[in-house]
């Protein structure tokens, strides 16, 4: 391909608006062609950035940015918008490279970051408001997603921009795709008006309407569409219209998701939204370890033999079926998994409710996502002792997707909890005994955190059983010199590297981080320094808790803590972040053994 602009070069977007049809096109693919490039070097979200190129072009020539003010919700589209704003994607999620997402610090063209979705038509409705309080002349353009306007936050952003004269432009970029498959009765509402169906399929999805006017006009948005979001011209005609309203409006705009690459316009199960380096020709991963094991997937293993072994129990997810490893317990258990959308909060209230009828609800989430549901795991879940299983997944350092994702605080809010019992296990046959407590009843809400992929974990051993709230001595030192408590697979890890070198101190893993197993605690409280290692949250977590309690009973030895501080991590490789911050494997070996 013959290039019209060097990418790597360029700096100003507004290029856009002096190129005819025929150099758009040439344009449009040559930055999909990049995109496609960088994301199999880097890894990276791979389909939404093909999806909205034309969109994003189409974007730049008919507003004035950075003076007009472009919101991305969640921001793993932006791609586009970082390419034509001259930053070069081929150090992607990198230390010293661009973000995965829309980054104030790197670019004036930057204006709102998100990590979580659903929260920019909250923040284009501030923008608007001060712009008018200020006198200010300009656009503000929110662009989100189908997905993620199903989203209770999006609903309540809508309802309060419709009914004021502070005037949003909002983008939709409906590609009838997210990680899972949409779910929900909008669902039903956006396809209705769908160009891609005739009348015979419009009539399979019922469309809630009054007087002939679509949900959006109902709430007072002025609504432009359906508009094909690879049409740049067709694009142009309803921003101009858009910018000529005197309300708030709605571009309903239609797109492909993986446009361009055929691996990815054929997903259908959400592969391709994030991925991991690729070859490009094959489609398949590079550097994958064939016999690799993942928390992840065993734990989507347990909870389809949870749901086997007990019939009065139900699955709940909030869009993450595919990247929490669910799909076997879905396909088996179709009428007991419920797939909640993007609705942590939803899905909590949902899983407490549920406990009231006589049934143990499983639920799982990320723990960045689970920050979102603080609120109900504390009044409708925790407050009613409801009992049910919450499973916490990818915990710790995330690495690449930086610091809105990182899984590093929720032991931090949860401790803070009444009632609330939180375990991580350090060995897939832990993590299989803590699910089959957290089936019993009686306990309240029982957590269990746990990472997506450890790269030495082991094939699970023989079934144990662990005692309830109790910690386990994985070796007593034969003096009362030092003891080391560390948690999860690190700690594991940590464990057989000290055991193979001699060390002769006590090793405790505290598979219960709340409450404290006192019996084992009171018997360190002896000990003359005392080494407890956290690799998966912040020193408010865990530590802190250690901290309290040392200082309650008087403790009068030393005392070191590793742990991550309590700060946002900006992304790179999470070996990178271990060793900046001090907790990798191989540092808190060497400092015990100096110590010992």
């Amino acid at each position: 391909m013959n290039k019209i602009v060097d990418l790597k070069q360029l700096k100003n977007p507004n290029i856009v608006k002096e190129m005819d049809e025929s150099a758009l096109r040439d344009l449009c693919a040559q930055i999909r062609q990049e995109i496609l490039e960088d994301v199999s070097l880097c890894g990276g979200h791979l389909s939404s950035n093909l999806g909205i190129v034309e969109l994003t072009v189409a974007l730049y020539r008919s507003f004035d940015f950075p003076k007009d003010k472009l919101l991305f919700d969640v921001g793993h589209q932006c791609y586009v918008h970082k390419i034509l704003t001259g930053r070069d994607l081929s150090k992607l999620n990198e230390f010293d490279g661009p973000s995965g997402f829309i980054k104030r610090a790197e670019s004036p063209y930057d204006c709102f970051e998100a990590g979580h979705s659903s929260t920019a038509l909250s923040g284009g409705e501030a923008f608007a408001i001060a712009r008018d309080m200020k006198g200010e002349d300009f656009n503000v353009v929110v662009l989100i997603g189908d997905a993620s306007l199903a989203n209770g936050v999006s609903f309540e952003a809508l309802n309060n921009i419709a009914c004021r004269k502070n005037k949003v432009i909002i983008v939709l970029n409906d590609n009838d795709m997210s990680i899972s498959k949409p779910v929900g009765g909008l669902e039903n509402v956006l396809r209705s008006i769908s160009p891609t169906y005739d009348d015979e399929e419009k009539a399979k999805h019922p469309h809630i309407k009054l007087n002939n006017k679509t949900i959006f006009e109902e709430l007072g948005l002025e609504y432009i569409g359906p508009v094909n979001g690879h049409d740049i011209s067709a694009l142009d005609e309803a921003f101009q219209k858009a910018k000529r309203s005197k309300k708030s409006v709605i571009v309903h705009t239609f797109t492909k998701k993986g446009k361009g690459y055929s691996f990815a316009e054929n997903d259908e199960s959400g592969d391709w939204h994030y991925t991991a380096p690729f070859d490009i020709d094959t489609g398949l991963p590079k550097n994958k370890h064939a016999n690799q094991i993942s928390f992840s997937k065993f734990m989507g293993d347990l909870c389809c033999e949870a749901l086997r072994n007990n019939p009065e129990s139900v699955l709940i997810c909030p869009a993450m079926i595919k990247g929490s490893l669910l799909e076997s317990a879905f396909d088996t258990y179709p009428e007991r998994c419920f797939d909640m959308g993007i609705s942590e909060e939803h899905a909590a209230v949902f899983t407490g409710a549920i406990t009231l009828r006589g049934i143990h609800p499983i639920l799982c989430v990320y723990s960045t996502f689970l920050q979102r549901a603080y609120d109900e795991i504390l009044h409708d879940c925790a407050r009613i002792h409801a009992d049910m299983t919450l499973l916490v997944d990818r915990v710790g350092l995330i690495g690449k997707n930086g610091e809105t994702h990182m899984g590093i605080y929720d032991v931090g809010f949860l401790r803070s909890i009444p009632g609330i019992i939180i375990s991580m296990p350090s060995t897939l046959s832990e993590a299989r005994a803590l699910m089959d407590l957290s089936m019993e009843k009686g306990h309240g809400v029982f957590a269990i955190r746990y990472l997506g992929i450890f790269e030495n974990l082991k094939e699970t051993e023989k079934r144990e059983k662990l005692e309830f709230l109790k910690w386990k001595i994985v070796q007593k030192g034969n003096q009362k010199k030092q003891a080391v408590i560390a948690l999860g697979p690190h700690g594991k890890e940590l464990f057989d590297k000290l055991l193979q070198a001699g060390y002769d101190g006590t090793l405790v893993n505290p598979l219960f981080l709340n409450p404290f197993d006192e019996t084992v605690f009171q018997e360190l409280l002896r000990y003359k320094e005392l080494v407890i290692y956290d690799a998966y949250g912040t020193e408010n977590g865990f530590s802190e808790s250690v901290k309290k309690y040392l200082f309650e009973n008087h403790f009068h030895g030393k005392a070191t803590f590793f742990s991550l501080p309590n700060d946002f991590i900006a992304h790179d490789s999470v070996q990178n972040q271990e060793k900046r911050y001090g907790i990798s494997v191989n540092q808190i070996y060497d400092y015990i053994l100096k110590k010992s």
